[in-house]
C-alpha cells in the first residue's frame, strides 16, 4: 500500500496569503475579550485599587498587549539572539507624547546631545529622549543592580546605538534582559555611507582619535528619521525553538489597526526569517496575555517533507519512529558495551559486591538437611511406584 500523501502534496512555490477577512473578525474578537475581561474583574474585585481610582475600564484595557504568535514545524534559529530584528508596523506602538525615551549611544555622549539639541532636530521627538549616555559612563555609573533598577523605572523606552547594542546585555544584566519589556531597541546612528561601485580597500582600519572626540555620527535628520523607525516597529527575538512571540499591537487600538499590524508582521516574518518561508508555517495565532490564543492561519500540511510521512502498513518504518521516539535515552553501541563491560569495576561496586558471610546457625543447618532428606524419600517413593 503506498504513503498517504494528502496532506504532504502542497508545491514548494506555494506563496500563502493571510486572509484580511479571518484576520478582521479573530481581531474585533479578541479586543471584545479583553475589554469585557477588564470589565467583570473590576467588578468581582473585593477591594478597590486606590491606584486606578478615576481611570475607567477601557482606559485600563487599552494598554494590554496583543502578541502575535507564529509555529513552525522546525526551528527557524540556531542560537538565541539577543539583538532583536524589527518590522515596520503600518501602526506605531510607541506614539504616546508622554512617554519617555533613554538613548544609549557609543562615545563620546557629547556629540549625540548636541545633535538632539540642534535645530534641524525635531522638537517633539527631542522632547522625548530625557536621557542621553554613551556605553563608557554606562558600564561606570550603572554596574549595581540598584542603580539599574533605578535606571529602568525612570524611562519608558530604551533606544541603544546599532554598534554596541551587542555589549548592553553583560552591561545592563537581568534587570533589561530578563523579559522583552524594555529591552534596548538596537537604533543606527551612524553616518550613512555613499553607496560607490569600488570595493573597501583591504587591511586594518584608521584608527580614531578619541581626544579629538571625533565621532561617525549621522546627520541631525537621518538620525531622527531613524529614531522614529525603531519607535515604529516591531522587534522579533528569534529562539532556538518552532515558538515565536511578537507584541504587534494593544487593546486601546481599533480592529482594523489591529489587523493591519498582524498582516504586516505575518508577511514580513515569514518571508524574512523562516527557511522555506510558508511551507515551514505551521500556524498564527494572536492572543492577550491570559487569553486563549485565536487562529489566524493554518496549515494544510501536517510535515514539512515527505521522509516525516510514515506508512500505516509499514511496520519497518513505524519500528524506527518508534525508536527514534526515545530521545532522552542513550543507547550504546557494541563496542562501548563491550568496553564497559571488561572496564574495571569502582571501588563502590567492589564494597557492594563483597560476600556475605556464611551462617553460624546450628538450628537452621538442622532445618535445611532435614527437608532434603525428606526430599530423597519422596523421590525415592514416586520412583517405586512408577516402576
Amino acid at each position: 500500500m503506498a504513503q498517504s500523501k494528502e496532506l504532504v502534496a502542497k508545491a514548494e512555490g506555494t506563496v500563502a496569503a493571510i486572509d484580511s477577512a479571518q484576520t478582521l473578525k479573530a481581531s474585533k474578537a479578541l479586543l471584545s475579550h479583553i475589554s469585557k475581561a477588564a470589565q467583570e474583574a473590576d467588578e468581582s474585585a473585593t477591594k478597590k485599587n486606590i491606584l486606578n481610582d478615576g481611570a475607567d475600564d477601557d482606559e485600563l484595557a487599552a494598554d494590554t498587549p496583543i502578541w502575535l504568535t507564529l509555529t513552525t514545524k522546525r526551528h527557524i534559529s540556531d542560537d538565541a539572539r539577543l539583538k532583536p530584528g524589527k518590522i515596520r508596523l503600518p501602526h506605531s506602538l510607541n506614539d504616546n507624547e508622554h512617554t519617555t525615551i533613554c538613548l544609549i549611544t557609543a562615545d563620546p555622549q557629547r556629540a549625540y546631545k548636541n545633535i538632539i539639541a540642534d535645530d534641524s532636530f525635531p522638537a517633539e521627538l527631542g522632547k522625548r529622549i530625557t536621557r542621553v549616555i554613551d556605553v563608557t559612563k554606562l558600564r561606570a555609573k550603572y554596574s549595581r543592580y540598584e542603580a539599574q533598577r533605578k535606571l529602568f523605572s525612570e524611562h519608558d523606552i530604551f533606544l541603544g546605538d546599532d554598534r554596541i547594542v551587542n555589549r548592553l546585555p553583560k552591561i545592563l544584566g537581568k534587570t533589561f534582559f530578563k523579559t522583552t519589556q524594555k529591552r534596548p531597541i538596537p537604533v543606527v546612528l551612524s553616518a550613512k555611507q555613499p553607496k560607490s561601485g569600488k570595493k573597501k580597500p583591504a587591511g586594518p582600519r584608521p584608527k580614531k582619535n578619541k581626544a579629538e572626540g571625533e565621532t561617525n555620527a549621522g546627520t541631525p535628520a537621518d538620525i531622527a528619521k531613524e529614531i522614529e523607525k525603531a519607535l515604529g516597529s516591531a522587534l522579533v527575538a528569534l529562539s532556538p525553538s518552532t515558538n515565536t512571540s511578537i507584541k504587534v499591537a494593544y487593546a486601546g487600538m481599533t480592529a482594523e489597526q489591529v489587523a493591519a499590524n498582524v498582516e504586516a508582521v505575518s508577511t514580513a516574518l515569514v518571508e524574512k526569517w523562516v527557511p522555506q518561508k510558508w511551507r515551514n508555517v505551521k500556524s498564527i495565532h494572536i492572543k492577550g496575555p491570559t487569553t486563549a490564543a485565536l487562529p489566524i492561519w493554518l496549515t494544510d500540511e501536517l510535515w514539512l517533507d515527505q521522509a516525516d510521512v510514515v506508512a500505516n502498513d509499514d511496520p519497518k518504518s513505524l519500528q524506527a519512529t518508534s525508536e527514534k521516539a526515545n530521545v532522552g535515552k542513550k543507547r550504546k553501541s557494541v563496542g562501548d558495551a563491550s568496553e564497559s563491560e571488561t572496564a574495571k569495576p569502582s571501588k563502590k561496586a567492589k564494597s557492594k559486591a563483597a560476600p556475605v558471610p556464611e551462617s553460624n546457625d546450628d538450628k537452621l543447618d538442622a532445618q535445611i538437611a532435614d527437608r532434603k532428606a525428606r526430599l530423597r524419600k519422596q523421590k525415592a517413593s514416586a520412583a517405586k511406584t512408577m516402576d
